[in-house]
């Protein structure tokens, strides 16, 4: 098993007006429920509201209403070690036995409570009684989540318990079977295997090894905050019920997936770029032969357990089918890219898996090509605009617009240039952004792009959202058809 407490990401859980300040009522109900104990009371219908969405909808009252989890998520989680969950808080003898503990003095406690039924004091008495609750769970529950994960607590809560509880009489039912959301997967060969959605999910769940046939993650403990949904680098992920899961699976195109394979490679060189970029060459092993595009990528395994990839675009051109490039750009604190550049070496044997990718392969169709790239976003390009000036005759322009903060950053700088003297059809324009001293175009892709005609081009982007976003609208604007822009996000390719 792999040390996994640098593993788990922290990162935005409060997705509704609800998920962001429901945790106001913990504290009002824990602390101001001491003076005025009444306050304990909204208690009953919290428990009743988990009660019944749990019926239908599993325990999804803990990832969207419930007032602690708002408290973990928004308000203690920053300041969380947000480590692994230690095992035995979510063993069986653990969430049972401390179930029957706390109903059964909770049941004691009531019983008390009812002697003084019909006086003055008894809602006073059954609101303290509340309070005192929250108010253990706020100091344990707080405790457990900034010493250890924010959701410890939520391992063996006693009101988890009873959503699954109420949940599996929903099930028996048939009640819950078409009514129930789950994370649904759009298609398992689309999935990056990257294990984010691990990484960010507040019960530490292992969602992309778990999908059903259905394409549905089916753990009773999937709380369906929607963490995992937004934070997808292949957006594949939405929350379903089970019939629109088979019909997205119907609908779903697996075009540049179907080739998807298992294989072994063996490092055979490895390229420092520059101090923070290197490219690794892979000779494959097992199968010898890969049949790969230009503008694919492949997925390079970084650990066995929890089994996890990173995906990165194919740099090389398929000369021969027997091996490929990947630049990898490091991230901060990144923990593949710094599994990859702190342990692989030449010689080792590596796991791969691929081609996977039909985004950036280019149309059959094109006579005019603008290729738009930043940061490490350029690296599908390398092999783009050898594969576009060699194996697409009908291609009678080619523009790659790529740009970086400093000249020293433009990767395979010289070979573009180069490639520009060679052939009439390509055009290479480099722009940087910061660097003052060079005598590049200045300023941002999207700068150069307003000053480009570009009407009759089809378009292949790769970088950061935010050249995305920006260049696509510029790009709209100036009449080229949204049916012929392309894009792949630099999320997937630098995936911390």
């Amino acid at each position: 098993m792999e040390n996994l407490n640098n593993y788990y990401i922290k990162t935005n859980r409060a997705f509704s007006p609800i998920r962001k300040y429901a945790w106001i009522l913990t504290v009002l109900v824990a602390i101001g429920g001491q003076w005025e104990p009444k306050l304990g009371l909204s208690v009953v219908f919290i428990m009743l509201g988990l009660t019944i969405t749990s019926f239908f909808n599993g325990r999804y009252w803990c990832g969207n209403f419930c007032p602690h989890g708002s408290l973990f998520d928004k308000v203690i989680l920053p300041i969380s070690r947000n480590k692994k969950i230690p095992s035995f808080l979510k063993s069986r003898v653990i969430v049972i036995g401390f179930f029957i503990f706390f109903m059964a003095n909770f049941t004691r406690k009531i019983i008390k409570v009812s002697r003084v039924w019909g006086t003055y004091d008894f809602m006073d008495k059954l609101g303290y009684l509340f309070s005192n609750t929250y108010l253990m769970v706020l100091v344990l529950g707080g405790i457990l989540a900034i010493l250890i994960n924010s959701r410890s607590w939520c391992q063996y809560c006693p009101m988890g318990t009873i959503q699954k509880i109420s949940y599996k009489l929903g099930k028996a039912l048939g009640i819950a079977k078409n009514i129930e959301k789950k994370i649904t997967i759009s298609s398992q060969e689309k999935c990056h295997t990257c294990g984010k959605c691990a990484r960010v999910c507040p019960f530490q769940l292992t969602p992309y090894l778990e999908f059903s046939d259905n394409n549905q993650f089916d753990n009773i403990n999937c709380i369906k905050c929607s963490t995992c949904v937004e934070n997808c680098p292949a957006g594949i992920l939405s929350l379903e019920n089970v019939r629109d899961a088979i019909e997205i699976r119907k609908v779903t195109s697996t075009e540049g997936y179907k080739f998807r394979k298992k294989v072994k490679a063996k490092i055979i060189d490895i390229k420092e770029l520059n101090k923070e970029t290197k490219e690794y060459v892979f000779s494959f092993e097992f199968p010898k032969k890969v049949d790969y595009k230009a503008g694919q990528f492949i997925l390079i395994k970084i650990q066995d357990e929890p089994r996890a990839y990173r995906a990165y675009s194919i740099s090389s051109y398929n000369e021969d089918s027997s091996k490929l490039s990947v630049i990898i750009k490091k991230v901060d604190n990144g923990y593949g890219t710094g599994k990859i550049f702190d342990y692989f070496k030449i010689g080792d044997l590596v796991e791969l898996e691929g081609p996977m990718g039909n985004e950036l392969v280019l149309s059959s169709s094109a006579e005019k090509v603008l290729f738009i790239a930043n940061g490490i976003g350029i690296t599908p390009f390398i092999a783009l605009v050898k594969d576009a000036l060699l194996n697409y005759p009908k291609i009678k322009n080619i523009k790659l617009l790529a740009g970086q903060r400093y000249e020293e950053e433009l990767l395979y700088h010289d070979y573009f240039k180069k490639l520009d003297k060679e052939y009439e059809i390509f055009d290479y324009i480099p722009v940087v952004s910061r660097d003052k001293a060079s005598k590049l175009k200045k300023g941002y892709v999207t700068d150069a792009l307003q000053d480009m005609d570009i009407k009759g081009y089809k378009v292949y982007m790769c970088g950061s959202k935010n050249m995305i976003k920006d260049s696509y609208n510029i790009l709209v604007e100036k009449g080229v058809g949204k049916k012929d822009i392309f894009y792949e996000s630099e999320e997937r390719i630098k995936i911390s």
